[in-house]
């Protein structure tokens, strides 16, 4: 699951078992900057004592791991936070000048995006 947020930007995954089969129920916190990863801790408490892992070579370079359950909590506080209109202001706003490249990429996916509705055309 790839997750947007005003807070940053998650690829969300599960964690392997020792024997190399999925654990289900923890979960990989994924974040391309460790800025994103921090403003999660601070905006869910529960998250601060994580440790952030940093794995250099790997396509997401941070990783926070999860209980999936207290994952799910904070998703749901996430939707529940909804009160505005337009996400990529709101982004913005809370990211200041510091996350302006955040911002300048959901503009990027959400054309991406455009364009992929635009490759269907008109109304069906």
């Amino acid at each position: 699951m790839w997750l947007f947020t005003r807070y940053g930007f998650y690829s969300i995954a599960c964690t392997d078992k020792p024997d190399g089969s999925l654990d289900t129920q923890t979960v990989m916190v994924r974040a391309r900057r460790i800025a994103h990863l921090r403003s999660l801790q601070k905006r869910f408490p529960a998250l601060a004592a994580g440790e952030i892992l940093t794995w250099p070579k790997r396509d997401y370079r941070y990783r926070l791991i999860v209980p999936k359950p207290s994952w799910v909590a904070m998703v749901g506080e996430l939707a529940q936070e909804q009160e505005w209109s337009n996400f990529k202001n709101e982004a913005a706003k809370y990211q200041g000048i510091s996350g302006r490249d955040y911002v300048r990429v959901l503009h990027d996916v959400w054309s991406v995006m455009n364009g992929l509705q635009e490759s269907e055309g008109g109304p069906h």
